[in-house]
């Protein structure tokens, strides 16, 4: 095995990667921690988000210190997206990005693993990890690769979309005033109707996140979806007060 950070391809002077297979890797990423994120928060069971936070250390740690061809979210992205052209994109801006991405995790997995605690530090990690990983994954917005550009401009090619090179967008692309105004009348409907919708108690009772529910007795109880997860002690903990 020797190291090596990025694909060399003939025609760029630069090492490269497939941005689809990256992007593949930040959904897989994302979808184990989003429902990690989920189950701490919601329901108050930090098992899950330990287990990621250690695969998140490790796959962050072969990407930078052995060679990104072996992680294994970058394998299976690679294996999902087989089948699709390639795309490729500049390495070096990838590799401080993922430096964002180990630095997270380190610091998720002192204080999550070595100290046990959970506090506002682990969830605006947890945010800032969710939010990287979404914008690479739906949109192919690379937050750390912009950031690198600040201080990179020089060295920044073969940006996803081609966004580091100056060029003009296409009439497919362009957003009319109509476009516009559909997108505002859509969110002012949905607004006024969410402000005219009732919430009756069998609402309150269903969604079991507004401050705990009330049984026939008058205690905070525990709604039976959580119940049906064994997870009635963990959910008491977290919403009722």
């Amino acid at each position: 095995m020797r190291f090596s950070f990025g694909e060399t391809v003939p025609q760029y002077d630069i090492k490269v990667f497939n941005e689809r297979e990256v992007r593949a890797a930040a959904g897989i990423m994302f979808l184990f921690a989003g429902v990690s994120f989920a189950y701490a928060f919601l329901l108050n069971n930090f098992f899950p988000i330990k287990v990621t936070v250690i695969a998140f250390l490790i796959d962050f740690s072969i990407r930078l210190f052995i060679d990104p061809r072996y992680s294994p979210t970058m394998i299976l992205g690679r294996y999902v997206v087989r089948n699709q052209t390639v795309e490729y994109v500049g390495a070096p801006q990838k590799r401080f990005a993922w430096g964002i991405g180990f630095v997270l995790a380190l610091v998720m997995f002192f204080s999550v693993i070595i100290q046990n605690t959970s506090g506002p530090l682990n969830f605006l990690s947890c945010v800032l990890c969710l939010t990287f990983l979404f914008l690479e994954s739906s949109f192919g917005i690379c937050l750390g690769c912009i950031v690198y550009g600040w201080f990179n401009k020089e060295d920044l090619k073969l940006c996803p979309g081609n966004v580091c090179e100056p060029h003009l967008r296409q009439p497919i692309q362009k957003i009319s005033w109509g476009q516009s105004a559909m997108v505002l009348g859509f969110v002012a409907i949905l607004f006024l109707s969410a402000a005219r919708l009732p919430l009756s108690s069998d609402t309150v009772m269903n969604a079991g996140l507004i401050g705990g529910l009330v049984s026939t007795d008058g205690e905070c109880a525990a709604p039976e979806w959580a119940v049906a997860m064994g997870h009635e002690q963990q959910w008491v903990e977290h919403n009722c007060q």
